[in-house]
């Protein structure tokens, strides 16, 4: 296999997060971690405590929806909280010139463009969470509140 750390992709979002704190590492799985059923066997953790990458598209905007692993996101709930009526999931190609990542790749972090993001705030039932890396078979470890931290998100009820 591919050296994953060498992927641009990769390296973007070590980077982020070796400047927020040098304890918070990539991991290269050797299986995928491409759906959260996928990355929880994977890490033998709950389901829950996968987090999703979610991109919506709004009318002009994008918007980046942290989902609990175990959950839906609830496009009314989140059409309410940002007060936009017309809100979808992000294609293919959206979520690649949006975030620079592929889906099942979908970091929180290390976006090619800034992108607001909500948090799913049952995501705060699990001390640790894993996330994305740039790589549908990359993953960081990180703590529910500094992963709000990191990305600066704004904790909703979003499932």
């Amino acid at each position: 296999m591919e050296n994953l750390f060498e992927k641009e992709s990769v390296k973007r979002v070590i980077k982020i997060l070796n400047e927020f704190d040098t304890n918070l590492k990539v991991e290269v799985l050797t299986s995928s971690a491409r759906t959260a059923n996928d990355a929880a066997l994977s890490l033998n953790c709950e389901v829950g405590a996968i987090v999703k990458s979610l991109l919506l598209r709004t009318d002009n905007d994008f918007i980046l929806c942290l989902v609990s692993g175990d959950k839906r996101c609830s496009l009314n709930k989140i059409k309410k909280i940002i007060n936009i009526k017309d809100v979808s999931m992000a294609d293919a190609e959206q979520v690649r010139s949006q975030t620079g990542f592929s889906i099942g790749g979908v970091s929180p972090v290390a976006h090619l463009k800034k992108i607001k993001i909500l948090v799913d705030s049952s995501l705060s039932r699990f001390e640790n969470v894993y996330a994305a890396a740039g790589h549908p078979h990359s993953i960081f470890k990180i703590t529910y509140k500094q992963l709000v931290k990191l990305t600066n998100g704004k904790e909703e009820d979003i499932v």
